[in-house]
Formats: C-alpha cells, structure tokens, sequence
C-alpha cells in the first residue's frame, strides 16, 4: 500500500506519460474544467446536457472507465475524450504513437511513445454506456451514439490517415465541432413536431429519460486535502464512520488546529480527535446543506482510498483530510 507523502510526490511529478508534455511549449493547453466552459459557450447547451467525468461499467461491472464528456443533444449522444498530446500522432500496425521533437541549439532529440488506441478506448466506453441505458430502460439506437476524440493542443498533429477518421477532431476543427451543435429555430421546430421514428433524433420525452439516467451516473469521488490538494479516485472506507452513499454525498473533516489544545488533550490522556460531518445527498437549503449525521474519530485514523490509475489502496490520515465529496 503506497505512502501518503510518496503518493502525493507521485502525483505531482509522475503525470501518466501518454498525457504529459514534452519539452516547452508557447501553448498552453486548457485543463478539463476550462475545456467544459468552453464547451458549454460555444454549444449554447444548457448543463443539464453537458455531463464530466462519468463512470459507466460494462455489461459485468468489473470496470467503470469515465468518459471525459458526454454531450446529449436531438442529434445524439456524443461520449468525448479529450487528449492534452503534443507531437506526431500516428499509427504503425494499429499501433498508436506520439513523436514529439524536442530542438536545441546543438541538437535535436526525437522521442517516439507507444500509447494506447484512444479510439478504441472511447469506442468501448460509448457501448458501456450504451449498456448501461438499456439496462435502466432506456432504449437509444446505437446509431445515435457518436465516440469522438478531441486533440485539445494546437501542437498536436495527427498523421493523414488519421485526419480521415471522422471521430477524430484535431484542435483546428474544435470550434468548429462545438458550434455545430447549436440548433437553429427551424431545426428546433421540426424535432418538435415530427416524431423520433420518422426525424431520427432523439425525441424529448426520450432526451429527458436519458437525462434522468446520466444524473445517476457516478463518478469520481473527490478527497481535498488541507494542504490543498485533491485526489481523484474512489473511497474505500473507514473503520469508524458508516454512510449510505445514497444519503450522503459530502463529509467535511474538522480537525483541532492548535498545539495547546492538542498538548491538552495529550495531558488529559485523550488523544486528539477530529469531528466529521455527513450532508445529505442533494439537499441544499437556506442555510446550506443539511446535516445528516455527526460524528468524532480519533485524528490518527486512517481513510482509505483508491486514487485514479492506481493499483493499491492508499491510506490517507483523517487529520490531513479536508472533505471527500462522494458520487453516487
């Protein structure tokens, strides 16, 4: 099981290699949320239609891979990844690979990477989802699903046998891509009064269905720290707190902040304790969240917790911890 120190390191200085950047660069390219805003600006698509991050299973729920973006519309459902790459995008006996040249003033160094097929990948995600649709009763055509891969890097150039493939989206056709899903008034009309059969769209009463089952689609949990990290990935429990993820979507960790209370506590023979608070999933009054439950750990426990792309659990002190926020 890693270190929590090791594993902080880790995750600053270890970036999976097929996502990092190699050697400087004058763009800079924009992260997920960034990307999502501009996304939801150029689209026109209300939030309700533009979902992050969610985490369908296969047909026998052994893997929940996320899909970076999944955009419902009349036309479809486009399930997105997106690729922060820079270099030479091509691929050799369906092989994929990034060349990337990195120039100085005395040499040029060229670096080949061998990576996964992102189409493939986003490919299975899409039928995961697809799955997961039927399952719950919804029944979409396959055809009105759409897998696409976007490059988000200007510095990013995909081969010309990779520039044919229409579910590949370089970053000059981005804008282009995100504006054609803004419906005009004739368009709107139309999908309103012909019924899906005979347009081939999604109609509204099955749009709102598939919304109702992409709300339930989980996602990452989400730990902060107070130190200001985040880590990203799913949590596995703790010895002392009990919760349904059903009634809770939030714990928010409180922890004694001063030596002297803490040297008290030492003298009293306790030892020093941190309070956590559960809110109920989706409520959210007046006055903020409502409380569902309280309760006090010692601050040595330990939370454990699957961080994204990892193979063991790490186990986290309660103490360090700010809050998790839980999806379904």
């Amino acid at each position: 099981m890693p270190q929590f120190g090791n594993l902080l390191t880790q995750l600053h200085l270890s970036p999976k290699p097929s996502e990092s950047a190699h050697g400087p660069s004058p763009h800079q390219t924009p992260t997920l949320p960034e990307f999502v805003k501009h996304v939801r600006k150029l689209t026109g698509l209300k939030k309700e239609d533009v979902y992050c991050n969610l985490r369908s299973p296969d047909q026998l729920k052994t893997t929940r891979d996320d899909i970076n973006i999944v955009i419902l519309t009349g036309q479809g459902i486009f399930c997105i990844d997106v690729k922060p790459w820079r270099g030479t995008v091509s691929t050799q006996n369906q092989n994929w690979q990034v060349k990337v040249k990195e120039e100085d003033q005395n040499f040029t160094n060229t670096c080949i990477e061998q990576i996964e097929d992102p189409l493939k990948a986003i490919t299975t995600k899409t039928a995961n989802l697809c799955g997961q649709l039927k399952r719950s009763g919804v029944s979409v055509r396959q055809s009105l699903f759409f897998p696409r891969v976007l490059f988000l890097s200007p510095d990013c150039e995909l081969d010309e046998e990779l520039t044919k493939r229409r579910e590949l989206v370089s970053h000059s056709q981005i804008d282009n891509f995100l504006r054609s899903f803004r419906e005009g008034y004739v368009a709107w009309m139309s999908d309103a009064l012909t019924p899906s059969w005979l347009s081939g769209h999604l109609s509204y009463r099955q749009m709102e269905s598939v919304r109702e089952v992409l709300r339930g689609v989980g996602t990452w949990d989400l730990v902060r720290l107070h130190c200001g990290e985040q880590l990203k990935g799913d949590y596995q429990g703790c010895q002392y707190i009990a919760l349904d993820r059903q009634e809770t979507d939030m714990l928010e960790f409180s922890r004694v902040k001063t030596l002297s209370a803490d040297s008290l506590w030492a003298l009293l023979g306790h030892a020093p304790q941190v309070t956590v608070k559960m809110y109920k999933r989706g409520s959210q009054g007046w006055l903020g969240k409502s409380l569902n439950a309280t309760t006090t750990i010692p601050s040595n426990t330990t939370v454990i917790f699957r961080v994204c792309g990892e193979e063991t659990d790490a186990k986290i002190p309660a103490s360090t911890i700010h809050s998790i926020t839980l999806s379904i």
